[in-house]
C-alpha cells in the first residue's frame, strides 16, 4: 500500500516539475540557451544597436563685474535616445535631455557618431523627437502596453553616467504611476532595474525586445539608483510623437471642465452606482463639454473607447488628442449610463452673475454663510459664503468669499436650514459623510466635496 502510494507521489512531484519547467522556459520565451545556460544576448543583439548616447551643448551665459566680462560658456550633458524609425531617422529621447541644446550629436553602437535635428519637444511628457540622417539604422518595435503586467521581467538599456552602453534587468513594479511632478501628464511604469543619471530617454524592453517605455526619471537621494525607476509608456510616447513630427510641439486639446476621482465617499454623495470615473466639478462656458451637454456631476467612464478610471486619466488622454477631434464620451448621469459626441477644443468666455442684500447667518466647517436675498428682501436660490478661515476645511475644500451655494447632494437649497438638514444628513450616514455642494462662482456651477 506505502509503495503504491509512493510511485503516485513520485509521478506527481515528476509532473509538478514538468510544468514548472514549461513555466519557466514560457518566462524567458525570448532567451536562448547558450550551452545550456539562460541568456538574454541574443535578444539584446538585435535591441541594443537602436539604443544611441546623446551628447548635448549649451549656452549659459556668464558676468562678472562689469560689462566688458560678460560673455558666453558652454555646458555639456549626456542622455540616451531610441531610434523608432530608421528609414526616416526617428529618435525619442527625453525633454529635460535635450532642452536648450545649442548642439546635440548621437553616437550609435557601431560608433559613428551623427548630428540631430530637434524636431519638436514636450515637456508635459518629457518626450523628444530627434531626427538623424544614416543608412544602415536599426530601429526598435513597439510592444503592446495593455498587455504589460506587475512581475514582468524588462530590461533598461541606457547611457549611465556617460560611460558608455549599459544594460540592467529587473521586473515591472508598479504601472500608472503619476505624482512625481503634477504639473505634468504623467501615466509612468515603474521598474527596479537600475537606472541613473544618463539613462534618462533610453529603453525599457521587456523579454521579447520590444519597447514599453522610455527611462525618465528616478527617485534618489544620492543620484544614483535605489531601484525606483520610471518610464514613460510607449503608448503615450506614440501619441506625443504624432504630435511633434506634425507641429513641433503638442498642441493640447481641451475639453473644459475641471474633475474629480469618484471616490466611494464622492460616488455615495451624488448617489450614482459606479466603482470608477472622473466626475465633473465644473463646466467652462462655451467649452467642448458645455456645447456637448455634459453638466455638474456628471461621471466620465470611458472617452473615445478608453476606460476612464479616474481625473488624471481623463486629462491625459484630453491632453494628447487632436484640437477639433470628435470624440465620444460615455458618463453616468442620475444614475443613467449615456453617451454624448464632444469636439474636442479650447475654452472661453465667462458669465458674472450678482446678487444683493443677504441676511440670516451661519456656520459650516470654518465658513459664515448667509442667505442670499434680492433688493426686495426675498429669499432667493443660495446661500452665500460671506467669510471663512483658512485654516478650515471649507478653505481646503475650495470654498472661497463669494461663493454661492444653491444645491447640498444635487437638491436644491434655498435657505440655511434646508442647508443644515442636507449637511447634518450627510454627516449621520455612516456609508458617507461627504457632502456634494454645487457652487456658483462668477457665472460658472462648481461641484465641491467636504
Amino acid at each position: 500500500m506505502s509503495y503504491g502510494i509512493s510511485v503516485r507521489f513520485c509521478k506527481i512531484m515528476i509532473t509538478a516539475a514538468m510544468l514548472l519547467l514549461v513555466a519557466q522556459a514560457q518566462a524567458i520565451s525570448a532567451t536562448a540557451l547558450q550551452q545550456g545556460i539562460p541568456s538574454l544576448a541574443p535578444m539584446l543583439e538585435q535591441v541594443t544597436p537602436a539604443v544611441v548616447s546623446i551628447r548635448v551643448s549649451k549656452v549659459m551665459p556668464t558676468s562678472g563685474r562689469d560689462r566688458e566680462q560678460l560673455g558666453l560658456s558652454y555646458a555639456t550633458g549626456a542622455g540616451s535616445g531610441v531610434i523608432v524609425d530608421a528609414v526616416q531617422g526617428l529618435i525619442i529621447t527625453n525633454h529635460h535631455v535635450v532642452a536648450n541644446a545649442s548642439r546635440i550629436t548621437v553616437r550609435l553602437s557601431d560608433q559613428r557618431t551623427l548630428e540631430a535635428v530637434l524636431l519638436g519637444s514636450d515637456p508635459g511628457t518629457d518626450v523628444a523627437l530627434l531626427q538623424v540622417e544614416a543608412e544602415d539604422l536599426t530601429e526598435i518595435a513597439f510592444a503592446d502596453v495593455s498587455t504589460v503586467a506587475v512581475g514582468d521581467y524588462v530590461v533598461a538599456i541606457g547611457n549611465p553616467f556617460g560611460i558608455g552602453q549599459t544594460v540592467t534587468s529587473g521586473i515591472v513594479s508598479a504601472l500608472g504611476r503619476a505624482g512625481i511632478n503634477n504639473d505634468n501628464y504623467e501615466d509612468f511604469i515603474q521598474t527596479d532595474a537600475a537606472i541613473n543619471l544618463g539613462n534618462s530617454g533610453g529603453a525599457l524592453v521587456d523579454m521579447e525586445g520590444n519597447l514599453i517605455g522610455i527611462n525618465t526619471a528616478i527617485i534618489s537621494g544620492s543620484g544614483g539608483s535605489n531601484g525606483i525607476g520610471f518610464a514613460v509608456p510607449t503608448d503615450m510616447v506614440v501619441s506625443v510623437m504624432e504630435h511633434l513630427k506634425r507641429d513641433g510641439e503638442v498642441r493640447r486639446g481641451l475639453l473644459g471642465v475641471t474633475i474629480a476621482d469618484a471616490t466611494a465617499d464622492i460616488v455615495a454623495a451624488l448617489e450614482v452606482d459606479v466603482e470608477y470615473g472622473a466626475v465633473v466639478t465644473s463646466v467652462m462656458p462655451d467649452s467642448a463639454a458645455e456645447k456637448a451637454g455634459v453638466q455638474l456631476s456628471d461621471v466620465i467612464v470611458e472617452i473615445d473607447g478608453k476606460e476612464v478610471r479616474g481625473s488624471r486619466q481623463l486629462r491625459n488622454i484630453v491632453g494628447l488628442m487632436l484640437q477639433d477631434q470628435q470624440v465620444e464620451l460615455v458618463l453616468y448621469r442620475n444614475g443613467i449610463r449615456e453617451s454624448v459626441q464632444a469636439r474636442i477644443g479650447g475654452a472661453t468666455g465667462q458669465a458674472v452673475a450678482g446678487n444683493s442684500a443677504v441676511a440670516i447667518r451661519s456656520e459650516f466647517r470654518g465658513a459664515i454663510l448667509e442667505v442670499v436675498k434680492d433688493d426686495n428682501n426675498h429669499v432667493n436660490q443660495g446661500i452665500e459664503v460671506v467669510s471663512l478661515s483658512q485654516l478650515g476645511a471649507a478653505w481646503a475644500a475650495g470654498l472661497r468669499e463669494g461663493d454661492v451655494i444653491v444645491e447640498v447632494n444635487r437638491r436644491s437649497t434655498a435657505d440655511i436650514e434646508a442647508f443644515n438638514r442636507a449637511t447634518s444628513a450627510s454627516a449621520a450616514d455612516s456609508r458617507n459623510s461627504i457632502s456634494a455642494l454645487t457652487v456658483i462662482r462668477e457665472g460658472r456651477r462648481i461641484l465641491m466635496f467636504l
